[in-house]
């Protein structure tokens, strides 16, 4: 299936509350070693011939889109947190670096929106092995929600080594970076995004013993951003409540806590 075929696509969500929840906290997903070996080969042959930074003639590939594109545990995940009928990409950019090379500067993207709303997702695709020396790309786990400055020695990111066929799903504000390489080489990274097309609805898999009251949210600053986007993935935006300080959703010290937390909503999110 050609992407101008058809701009949108809908599957069965396959993501349950607890990963939806995982991806609130960090900001990513990872699949590793999803994509076919033949696919993985014939996607870097296709970027030497066509060694552009935007190279958007794979779109017409059938072999890439069904194998890449509409990958089935990626569109899954992707259908999970973005609802049905999700919009295909219509961009695709080549991070495409000669190894040996130094660091980025860790930053956040262009016309970044922070805040707790997911209408779409971007996505990088390992068409080769990627190991440190390769110089992967460097995430900071949980940097999503707000803008954020670090120096370009800062460490302490998730690097996303990988072996080819590799896929990561992330918040597009997540703070990253091109880390440093030092074997010989080129390296390709292909990013692309997926759209929302209708409102947020917790439609994915429930779980029936899922609590959103005793879920781990997080610490202090962090804590809050999670539960309330997580209640407006599921379509409860309107329920978010908090009142800050010890009280929910903080998860820091809960397991010291005589009773439960107070300021949770007066339910939990439904479909």
């Amino acid at each position: 299936m050609k992407i101008d075929s058809k701009k949108t696509y809908d599957c069965e969500p396959t993501l349950t509350d607890t990963q939806v929840l995982e991806f609130c906290k960090s900001g990513f997903l990872a699949f590793e070693e999803v994509v076919p070996d033949e696919i993985n080969q014939r996607t870097f042959a296709f970027l030497e011939e066509h060694p552009s930074g935007e190279p958007t003639q794979i779109f017409f590939e059938d072999w890439f889109v069904d194998n890449v594109i509409l990958q089935p545990m990626v569109v899954g995940a992707v259908r999970s947190l973005l609802g049905q009928n999700f919009g295909l990409p219509i961009l695709i950019s080549n991070h495409r670096v000669q190894c040996p090379a130094p660091p980025q500067g860790w930053h956040h993207d262009g016309d970044s929106p922070f805040g707790h709303e997911v209408n779409f997702l971007q996505v990088f695709y390992y068409p080769q092995d990627v190991p440190v020396e390769f110089g992967p790309t460097e995430i900071l786990p949980g940097s999503h929600f707000t803008e954020t400055h670090r120096e370009p020695e800062w460490q302490g990111g998730y690097p996303t080594t990988a072996r080819a066929g590799s896929i990561f799903i992330t918040a597009y504000s997540i703070l990253h970076r091109r880390s440093e390489s030092t074997a010989a080489g080129m390296r390709n990274l292909l990013k692309y995004n997926y759209w929302r097309m209708v409102a947020p609805q917790r439609d994915w898999i429930i779980e029936p013993d899922f609590d959103f009251h005793a879920a781990d949210y997080g610490g202090h600053g962090h804590a809050k951003h999670v539960a309330q986007m997580l209640f407006w993935l599921s379509g409860k935006a309107h329920e978010f409540r908090t009142i800050g300080g010890q009280g929910w959703p903080y998860s820091g010290s809960r397991a010291n806590q005589v009773d439960k937390s107070y300021g949770f909503p007066s339910g939990p999110p439904h479909r």
